[in-house]
């Protein structure tokens, strides 16, 4: 009987060792890490407001001003997360491991953004207004999936790094890699 060939799915660290020194250095991770769950609990207040508006028709003050409310600590984590981002790879967006989750951001962003330009324009009346705040909340679900799965990976990765360390100090070889 032959040995069964096995598949391995490679893919590139998240961090290089550099970049992981300076993401565990810079205040902004920790900042990221603050706001974030700060904002998904805004986002379930704010998405049960909306949802109690639509279902019930109302709490329309509150519903708008709770996606306000979202809309502003989306603007913080983004521009923090910027700069978290110039910190540890050198530029502000765009960089390399996260470069689809910030083309994304920009879709959330846009969307976010013209919620608060219909709702001060009164562009928009309150049904396609509250849609339009779905919507955005929608893109921001999956960017926050997106962004969740970096730091899935970014474990891994460091449990990965840990184990390549510690086979090599004890002179072994990790399954599946050369000796």
């Amino acid at each position: 009987m032959g040995k069964s060939a096995q598949t391995t799915v490679s893919r590139t660290a998240l961090y290089t060792s550099e970049e992981r020194r300076r993401r565990d250095s810079s205040v902004w991770t920790l900042v990221q890490g603050v706001l974030a769950p700060i904002q998904f609990l805004i986002f379930i207040v704010s998405l049960f407001l909306i949802l109690r508006y639509l279902m019930l028709g109302q709490g329309l003050a509150a519903a708008q001003v709770s996606v306000v409310v979202k809309t502003l600590a989306l603007y913080a984590i983004m521009v923090t997360g910027s700069i978290w981002e110039k910190e540890v790879f050198g530029r502000y967006l765009f960089a390399r491991p996260f470069f689809w989750e910030d083309v994304f951001s920009i879709l959330v962003l846009a969307l976010h953004t013209a919620y608060l330009a219909s709702l001060f324009t009164n562009a928009l009346s309150p049904l396609p207004l509250m849609l339009l705040a779905l919507a955005a909340y929608v893109t921001y679900l999956v960017n926050a999936g997106q962004f969740l799965w970096k730091l899935r990976l970014a474990r891994l990765d460091q449990g990965r790094s840990s184990s390549v360390a510690e086979v090599t100090m004890s002179g072994g070889c990790l399954p599946g890699s050369a000796p």
